[in-house]
């Protein structure tokens, strides 16, 4: 007779890999040309979020509360697109599309855990709007810089514990034979999917986690904007209501590129079962890809004081990019004008 224990070792079981996928039935044939839009979206999120960062770094006068919002936000943005890029350009590029059992851990882990700090700081941005419209002459008294800090540790504190269990509920689970992702990354509702055990405390926890946290801060950002029209309502006039409105735009757009694919993905992974793969892929690839490129051309677009920022740092670059040509071609024309001889003179 087997004992018990050896039959539960020999049922139990874990790929070593899983096979990602891209978009389905399209990534073999026309993978250059799928590639390039890809390449383009992860080109503008690393350069367009990396150049928010040094604007806001080199510029005092946006040393500000909002903008040091705008800069956590451009950090979640390209901790999302990091993420994502390697395996995704790794499969149109070169047809690498295994990836270990806990690297594809770790990537889930950091996927939801950027996401999850991206909706908090959207829900930070909504504070700080709330507080700049209804409190302009405490604006900058309640949100010191201690403040901030404060607010960007207990995001970060949140969003770490929360997820923390993801992995190793993941981790105890046995899987079937067939190791293959529905995407080109890890994500824990696609990587469940392919146990052959009780998923139901998975389930649980990722839908209460998911409530509590990104939930919640959708919910506070609805009662932020709630907020924000009473005020504008009480200032009587309507070009002060405009002002004041039109300094929120570039919030609401950011909020809405990043909670509609959300709500959208869950909804097909919890409901849509007939939902054709490529729709899905679609939205995953939207919910993870397009906020981090949208939101520095947003930003960049509606801030006068980011656009001028801009403006003065490419006029720098020119200029000393001028000046350093101006150099160079003195020097060129200073050596040229010099007579070699290539004897010493001979005084008869």
């Amino acid at each position: 007779m087997v004992p018990s224990g050896m039959l539960l070792n020999a049922s139990f079981y874990q790929p070593s890999t899983f096979i990602m996928m891209g978009i389905l039935g399209m990534e073999d044939k026309h993978h250059w040309w799928i590639s390039m839009p890809f390449c383009l979206l992860y080109l503008i999120a690393l350069l367009g979020n990396c150049t928010i960062l040094f604007i806001i770094k080199k510029t005092p006068s946006l040393h500000e509360p909002m903008y040091f919002f705008l800069s956590m936000l451009a950090v979640m943005d390209l901790g999302l697109a990091l993420c994502t890029l390697p395996t995704t350009l790794g499969i149109y590029w070169f047809d690498t599309r295994t990836i270990g059992f806990d690297a594809c851990l770790a990537q889930m882990y950091f996927i939801h855990i950027f996401s999850m700090l991206e909706s908090s700081v959207l829900l930070a941005m909504a504070f700080d709007r709330v507080t700049a419209i209804s409190h302009p002459l405490r604006y900058k008294a309640i949100l010191t810089k201690t403040v901030i800090i404060k607010i960007g540790l207990a995001i970060l504190e949140r969003a770490a514990l929360s997820l923390f269990p993801l992995p190793f509920l993941l981790k105890r689970l046995t899987y079937c034979r067939d190791n293959v992702l529905s995407h080109s990354f890890c994500i824990h509702s696609n990587i469940m999917k392919l146990a052959c055990a009780d998923i139901k405390i998975n389930i649980l926890y990722g839908l209460v986690a998911l409530l509590l946290t990104v939930g919640v801060d959708f919910v506070f950002i609805i009662l932020s904007y709630v907020l924000i029209i009473k005020t504008l309502i009480s200032l009587g006039t309507q070009g002060k209501f405009l002002k004041a409105l039109n300094t929120c735009v570039s919030h609401i757009c950011a909020v809405l590129i990043f909670f509609i694919p959300m709500i959208g993905i869950s909804m097909i992974y919890r409901f849509g079962t007939n939902v054709p793969h490529i729709v899905n892929a679609v939205v995953a690839y939207i919910y993870l890809i397009v906020p981090p490129a949208l939101n520095p051309i947003i930003y960049s677009i509606k801030s006068k004081k980011i656009r001028r920022a801009m403006l003065k740092l490419v006029l720098r670059i020119k200029s000393d990019l001028k000046t350093k040509l101006n150099r160079t071609t003195r020097r060129k024309s200073s050596s040229g004008s010099k007579e070699i001889l290539p004897f010493p003179p001979y005084n008869v």
